[in-house]
C-alpha cells in the first residue's frame, strides 16, 4: 500500500500524540488514551452531530487538564492522545468490534461503518501506533538508564451511564497486580468525603483494556488506572483540585509500594 497516497491526517492537522514534560525527573509517566476529541478532516465529523462530539463518547472530558496539572506538579512526563475514541480507541486493541465503534452507547457512527481493512490500517497506523510507540520508547529509554518507570493512566467517567447514576467520585482500576492500586485506593478513601470505586465503574481486562495490560503488566512496571467522575472536573478549579490530590497521594502510594519491597510488578508471561 502507499501509505503517503492513502494519509489519513493533513500535513496541516494536529499530531496525534502531544508529550509534556519530556524530560521531567520523576518516575510516573502518565498517560491519556482519551484526551482529546479532534476528528481527521478526511472522515468529515463520522456522521455525528457536533453535540455528540462533546459528550464522553468521543473523549475523556477533564481528564487531560488533571493530567497536565498533575504532570507539572510531579515534574512528570505525560503522553496524550489528541484524536477522539470515535476514531479508534487507543485503549482497545486494534481489530476489537470496540475499536472503532460503529456505535457509542445509544449513538449511531455512520462513518465507521462498512470500512475496508486500508481505511482501518489507516486509523491504526497514524493514530493508534505514534502514540503508544511514544509511550513504549519513554518506557525503554528508561530502563536503558536505570530509571524507575509507573504509569498512570489517566481517563474519566459519567456522572450517569444509560440511566444509571454512578455514586463515586473517583474510581482505582487494575487487573493482574493490584498492589499499587491498593495503596492509592487506601490512600484516596482516607481523604475526608470521597467515595472511591474499587474496580469501578470500569475494571481492566485484557478485551476492554490496551494500555495496561500491554505497557504496564507485560513490562512488570508498578501501574494504575484512575477514573475521575466528569462533573468533578469539568472546570479549572474541580480539575487544579484534582490534580493537587493525586499530586501529594501517587508519590506516597509509591513510596509505600517501595517501602514494602515491591517497586515492581508480577511479570505477566
Amino acid at each position: 500500500m502507499n501509505e503517503t497516497a492513502n494519509r489519513l491526517l493533513a500535513a496541516d492537522e494536529p499530531a496525534a500524540v502531544t508529550v509534556r514534560n519530556k524530560d521531567g525527573q520523576s518516575p510516573f509517566l502518565i498517560v491519556v488514551d482519551h484526551a482529546g476529541n479532534a476528528i481527521p478532516r478526511a472522515l468529515g465529523r463520522l456522521g455525528v452531530a457536533p453535540a455528540e462530539l462533546e459528550r464522553h463518547i468521543a473523549w475523556d472530558i477533564g481528564a487531560a487538564a488533571v493530567s497536565r496539572f498533575l504532570a507539572d506538579e510531579l515534574d512528570a512526563a505525560l503522553v496524550s492522545q489528541n484524536y477522539s475514541r470515535l476514531v479508534i480507541d487507543c485503549n482497545r486493541a486494534p481489530g476489537l468490534e470496540a475499536s472503532i465503534p460503529e456505535i457509542s452507547e445509544f449513538t449511531p457512527i455512520p462513518g465507521n461503518v462498512g470500512l475496508i481493512e486500508n481505511q482501518k490500517r489507516a486509523r491504526v497506523r497514524e493514530i493508534f501506533r505514534p502514540y503508544h510507540d511514544t509511550i513504549e520508547t519513554e518506557l525503554d529509554r528508561r530502563r536503558q538508564e536505570g530509571r524507575r518507570a509507573v504509569l498512570i493512566a489517566m481517563h474519566s467517567f459519567t456522572p450517569v451511564f444509560k440511566g444509571v447514576a454512578r455514586p463515586w467520585h473517583a474510581g482505582v482500576l487494575y487487573n493482574r497486580d493490584p498492589r499499587f492500586a491498593d495503596i492509592l485506593m487506601a490512600l484516596l478513601k482516607r481523604e475526608q468525603g470521597l467515595l472511591i470505586g474499587d474496580n469501578e465503574p470500569y475494571s481492566v481486562s485484557d478485551e476492554s483494556d490496551y494500555t495496561i495490560p500491554v505497557h504496564g503488566e507485560r513490562r512488570g512496571l508498578p501501574h494504575v488506572e484512575i477514573e475521575v467522575r466528569q462533573d468533578l472536573i469539568a472546570d479549572t478549579s474541580g480539575q487544579r483540585a484534582w490534580g493537587a490530590l493525586l499530586a501529594r497521594l501517587l508519590p506516597q502510594a509509591y513510596q509505600e509500594l517501595v517501602a514494602a519491597g515491591a517497586p515492581g510488578s508480577a511479570r505477566v508471561p
